[in-house]
């Protein structure tokens, strides 16, 4: 098994949905939180685990700690979702108003980039490895976007997107061509930092990227960004282990890499994967896609069950078939955004749906802690 872990960006607020911006708050008295650019979100790290039990306590015990912290300051809690679904879009909150480079994202790209969102991490620790990995994974992101999508809503209204969040993010640098080594992305890496359209080895926004201590040298993980905000942890576990059994895969079968299998140029499958992740962020699963294999139109909910199918034998063996086992469940009755659309469409309006969507996510996360994670409390 690979090694795992999540960087989680979630916006705080009250419970009938407005999103408050309380991180500078957060950050001085909890250990373990780090603020973002606006102060209405607020990210926290797990542990890198290869266990996924241990990697769903991992997920509440912060989460628990918050929520406990929120209602002492007041009443104050978790607001799922990745944009600011009930309004808020027209201005940013600074959380750090000295900091020089949140001045540069402010004004570059205003309240697009004040999203949350899951980024997962895959420990992976040969550089070429990687390298075919993150070549795999790019072409494959539109499904995990599709999966997760849960911001069909701003400013109170829906967009017409399914993720909002990634169908407006500014994706940065523009183009980002497939990797063909570690060499091909440090040279790449290092010129985009002298042309300036990376200001840092940070800066680089794109639906996965190589992960390292340092970057573009130094790496050791895969972290795919694309997702929306996955707020149900049992759901979030689905979407990894789907992505570890696919990476477990390529790397019994190195012959996976779209380099070797693919009928389309590297040009081409780049501005296929651009596409898809487009139509990914309209309509999730239910998007028409083109297969980096052949270019062939598949919809993104079949592509899953295909996946899922080829690597279902390879999570048995390795002993976390069953956390797969929520994918199916998310296929039948579908994602966040098309759940909460569905909602709009019988006649609920948004703020209804996202006060309904708040307790829900607080209910089941007292009830996972409570049948789950006792045993594990230290």
């Amino acid at each position: 098994m690979l090694s795992k872990g999540f960087e989680i960006e979630m916006y705080t607020g009250t419970p009938n949905g407005d999103i408050v911006g309380l991180s500078d708050r957060i950050v001085a008295d909890l250990d373990g939180f780090m603020r973002e650019p606006d102060s209405r979100n607020v990210e926290y790290i797990t542990e890198p685990f290869y266990c996924y039990d241990r990697l769903l306590c991992a997920l509440l015990r912060p989460r628990r700690e918050l929520r406990e912290y929120l209602k002492r300051l007041g009443n104050y809690t978790l607001i799922p979702g990745s944009t600011l679904s009930l309004g808020g879009s027209d201005r940013f909150w600074r959380s750090d108003p000295s900091n020089p480079y949140h001045d540069y994202i402010e004004n570059t790209y205003g309240t697009k980039v004040v999203t949350a969102s899951v980024h997962i991490n895959i420990g992976i620790s040969d550089p070429e490895t990687l390298m075919r990995a993150i070549r795999l994974v790019r072409l494959e992101a539109p499904l995990y976007l599709a999966l997760s999508a849960s911001s069909p809503f701003l400013d109170g209204k829906a967009t017409g997107y399914h993720s909002t969040r990634w169908g407006l993010f500014p994706k940065t640098p523009a183009r980002v061509p497939l990797f063909e080594s570690h060499a091909h992305f440090i040279q790449w890496t290092e010129a985009q930092l002298a042309a300036g359209t990376m200001q840092n080895v940070r800066h680089l926004w794109s639906s996965v990227r190589p992960n390292g201590n340092q970057r573009p040298y130094d790496l050791n993980r895969l972290e795919l960004r694309i997702c929306d905000l996955i707020i149900d942890p049992v759901a979030l576990l689905a979407v990894t282990a789907l992505l570890e059994a696919r990476l477990l895969q390529l790397i019994n079968d190195p012959s996976l890499d779209p380099l070797e299998m693919s009928q389309l140029s590297s040009e081409d499958l780049v501005t296929l994967t651009d596409a898809n992740e487009d139509a990914a962020a309209r309509q999730s699963l239910d998007a028409t896609l083109r297969h980096w294999q052949d270019g062939r139109p598949i919809l993104a909910r079949d592509w899953i069950e295909e996946i899922t199918g080829e690597v279902w034998d390879i999570s048995k063996q390795m002993g976390f078939r069953c956390f797969l086992s929520p994918l199916k469940k998310i296929l039948r009755e579908g994602n966040s955004a098309q759940r909460w659309l569905n909602l709009q469409n019988q006649g609920f309006d948004t703020p209804s749906v996202m006060i309904d969507a708040i307790q829900a996510v607080a209910d089941q996360e007292r009830e996972l802690e409570d049948k789950l994670c006792q045993s594990l409390v230290a």
